[in-house]
């Protein structure tokens, strides 16, 4: 797919619509918990305004539902951005119309201007042209840097590039494509994927692409227990979908050239009474859960399997936590799997969601070369399908 990169663009003297992530979260006081996706814009936003351009920056930030609410409106973020750079930073809180068109039209080379949440408008989600035509007026050059919005259909990330004969990707958007494409492409082997979490039904289009690509699947998580169905194993009142069975049996049968199973399971897990209130929690053989009983994460004897598993890759990426690890009680399955990659001399991608927030738990995140900063986004590339943002930057 062509196309361009942000420092292939000439932009001095123009004016640059950005599509950024800065959906961050929010304390309960409202304020920013983790700035980290606004640093991570940082190299392309200093870049366009260092450059001699005017920058216009557009981001959504929460669920708003397509309404106005001032609890997650952009200016927390324009206040944190003022701070983490040195060029000034400007705020209108609106997307379109009058008040903005003023905004931009006294917006000067070196000077950015921060639109106000997009999910305040229900035509970016659903990508309404018009939407999109409006948005496209505040800029001479588009460009996206938006990872973890590149597998949505929005009007700013997919309508309005249309409108751009000059048009590319933003320095981390161009990083993160490279690097997954990597893991497709040529990955220094033996390469481990680790995928945990609780449905099997986000990660299924997944393993069936990345099963022709790896050398091993390590499964964890609630997802494990569908396959432990697939397998004729006792699931208790675990979270099993049965759509999936069939396709899970398909997947368990495929081996490598040496005949070894590329998919590797638990051999034995935690087990509550229930996942609320329990008042007991066990380890068990993996097939012994007892009925009415829940699996809640992955036991000692897997955990050091899958580290040994961990120990030898050339390449690991890994999505999704072992068990329900916000509990402290079924923590050490996720705990032990990290601890594991973060210490392998492997090439160590990690794709976003509960799996960063477990490694920054445990302070280990700077020993992972390449924490992706959308996990949807990540997964759907890994996938094999295409991001309609990364399409719409086609020439």
């Amino acid at each position: 797919m062509a196309w361009k990169r942000l420092k292939d663009l000439d932009i001095s003297g123009s004016r640059v619509l950005m599509r950024v992530d800065f959906n961050v979260p929010l304390n309960y006081s409202g304020e920013i918990a983790d700035d980290t996706r606004i640093r991570s814009a940082l190299p392309s936003i200093e870049h366009i305004v260092g450059s001699g351009a005017s920058l216009v920056l557009m981001s959504h930030l929460g669920r708003p539902g397509g309404k106005k609410d001032p609890s997650l409106s952009m200016e927390v973020v324009a206040h944190k951005l003022g701070e983490l750079t040195d060029y000034p930073v400007k705020f209108v809180d609106a997307c379109v119309g009058e008040k903005v068109q003023k905004e931009v039209s006294d917006l000067k080379p070196g000077e950015m201007l921060l639109l106000e949440n997009l999910r305040f408008y229900p035509g970016e989600k659903s990508n309404n042209p018009e939407f999109a035509t409006r948005l496209a007026e505040w800029g001479d050059i588009y460009v996206n840097d938006a990872f973890g919005t590149a597998h949505r259909a929005h009007a700013s990330t997919v309508g309005a590039p249309l409108h751009f004969s000059k048009k590319g990707a933003g320095f981390l958007l161009e990083k993160e494509l490279s690097v997954l494409g990597s893991l497709l492409k040529d990955p220094e082997r033996p390469f481990v994927a680790v995928l945990g979490g609780v449905k099997i039904s986000g990660k299924i289009k997944l393993i069936e692409n990345l099963i022709n690509v790896v050398d091993r699947i390590i499964i964890g998580g609630a997802m494990a227990f569908t396959f432990f169905r697939a397998a004729g194993l006792e699931t208790g009142n675990s979270i099993v979908d049965e759509q999936y069975l069939r396709m899970c049996r398909k997947l368990l049968d495929i081996r490598d050239s040496s005949g070894e199973k590329k998919i590797i399971l638990p051999v034995d897990c935690v087990v509550a009474d229930q996942v609320e209130g329990y008042s007991e929690f066990r380890t068990v053989s993996a097939g012994d859960i007892p009925e009415e009983w829940v699996g809640v994460d992955i036991g000692e004897k897997s955990v050091r399997i899958f580290a040994d598993e961990i120990s030898g890759a050339g390449t690991i990426f890994w999505n999704g936590p072992m068990g329900i690890f916000e509990n402290e009680d079924f923590a050490e399955g996720t705990r032990g799997v990290a601890r594991a990659i973060a210490g392998s001399d492997a090439r160590k991608v990690v794709g976003g969601g509960d799996s960063v927030s477990a490694l920054q738990a445990m302070h280990l995140a700077e020993s992972i070369d390449h924490i992706s900063t959308g996990g949807g986004a990540s997964l759907t590339m890994l996938e094999g399908s295409v991001l309609p943002a990364v399409e719409a930057l086609s020439e």
